[in-house]
């Protein structure tokens, strides 16, 4: 447990802090109020001090929104490349967070925040951070609002048409709102031992979306694997709120794949091979490409005859120049696999169409692609059709 130090005139106060993104505990705390003008705030941020608010709520929202504004003025000038666009934007990213971040509110033992106007976000921070603690606790009010949103966002949930329902995702788990993948695992014919029985492996399975579909599609027994907690608890929830618990197991643990052999093993890695500045980036980045090699090759050996592994990933890395072109087929065969064939999809989200959007030369190219692998020295049972054109069919709503 860290703590934070402060004074407030000739009083020392000290409290825990709480951090999920892992940011360092500040060295020098000041005390910040609806006084306090934006250009100040920024200034002082910006040097390493933080700013621990004791005024309106609202103020200091607003106020976080101006400080924002100051550091997104010194946007980072045009990259000679996708790669050094790439990593010019990270470092913007990773000092935006810093910056803003030091703006603090404290929280009660039982996470009441003690500011004027400010809401009830006591059910929230148990949902993020678990039971209330015994003590007192300082926060980011950046992240707290993280929080506020992600609780929103489970209480809502997301819709997914190839479910006809909504998936509920946690806090720290990385939420479904770019549907396109779960559309290709929602059309990809099942391999003939799935549709027979066989069970399927849905490895790192997040909010459990993807074992949700193939449920619902006739696999009569899934087993999800994931080695974050939240997920585990998410992921089961999700299962108990669509009626699958009979269907689908969630198992925790560091293990990629569970025992045995599936006729049919699904992963959604990480797409970015590159290290996470936050726990919360999990999801996102995966450093050296750990977890889509695990699965390369562990995946021959965990399939029954006839059985498939599907791996859904979209192309970005190759077109930031994080991955290089081809490298991805070479470590099929290295990994002694086929490509049976490939359904590919645009994306729909709404930066792939922003040229403001200083990695918009990428996301314009890229594509999402469900290839289904089988060991390379296992025949198959029928010819395998030609990889599908991507699909071109506007987002739902659109």
């Amino acid at each position: 447990m860290r703590w934070i130090h402060w004074s407030d005139g000739d009083a020392e106060h000290t409290a825990r802090w709480h951090t999920e993104s892992g940011m360092p505990v500040p060295r020098q705390v000041v005390m910040a109020d609806d006084r306090m003008n934006a250009s100040t705030a920024h200034r002082l941020a910006c040097e390493g001090t933080a700013l621990l608010w004791q005024g309106d709520y609202h103020q200091a929202r607003q106020l976080l929104q101006a400080m924002g504004r100051r550091v997104d003025r010194k946007a980072p000038s045009a990259a000679p490349s996708p790669t050094a666009a790439f990593h010019l934007q990270r470092r913007a990213s990773g000092h935006r967070a810093r910056v803003l971040g030091r703006l603090l509110v404290p929280l009660g033992a039982d996470y009441t925040l003690a500011l004027r106007r400010a809401p009830d976000i006591r059910a929230a921070c148990e949902e993020a951070y678990g039971p209330p603690r015994p003590t007192p606790s300082v926060v980011s009010l950046r992240e707290l609002l993280g929080v506020l949103g992600a609780h929103q966002w489970r209480t809502k949930g997301v819709d997914v048409p190839a479910l006809d329902a909504r998936i509920h995702p946690h806090y720290g788990v990385f939420s479904p709102v770019r549907g396109e993948y779960v559309d290709l695992a929602a059309r990809a014919p099942l391999p003939r031992p799935a549709s027979h029985g066989g069970p399927a492996f849905d490895l790192g399975t997040g909010t459990g979306v993807l074992s949700a579909v193939l449920a619902r599609r006739g696999v009569r027994r899934v087993v999800a694997t994931d080695n974050n907690p939240r997920a585990v608890a998410c992921a089961r929830a999700n299962m108990s709120r669509l009626g699958l618990t009979g269907q689908v197991e969630i198992t925790a643990g560091d293990a990629l794949f569970p025992p045995g052999r599936a006729a049919l093993v699904v992963c959604n890695p990480p797409w970015l091979p590159a290290k996470p500045s936050s726990a919360l980036e999990q999801g996102v980045y995966d450093p050296k490409g750990t977890m889509l090699d695990a699965f390369l090759t562990g995946l021959a050996a965990h399939l029954l005859p006839g059985g498939e592994g599907w791996l859904i990933m979209s192309d970005l890395a190759e077109h930031l120049g994080l991955r290089a072109p081809g490298e991805l087929g070479s470590a099929f065969a290295a990994a002694g696999l086929r490509v049976a064939a490939r359904l590919d999809t645009l994306p729909r989200h709404a930066r792939a169409s922003d040229p403001e959007d200083p990695l918009h030369a990428a996301r314009a190219a890229e594509v999402t692609s469900l290839w289904r692998l089988t060991a390379a020295g296992r025949p198959e049972r029928s010819p395998a059709p030609p990889p599908a054109a991507p699909d071109r069919s506007p987002a739902p709503g659109s």
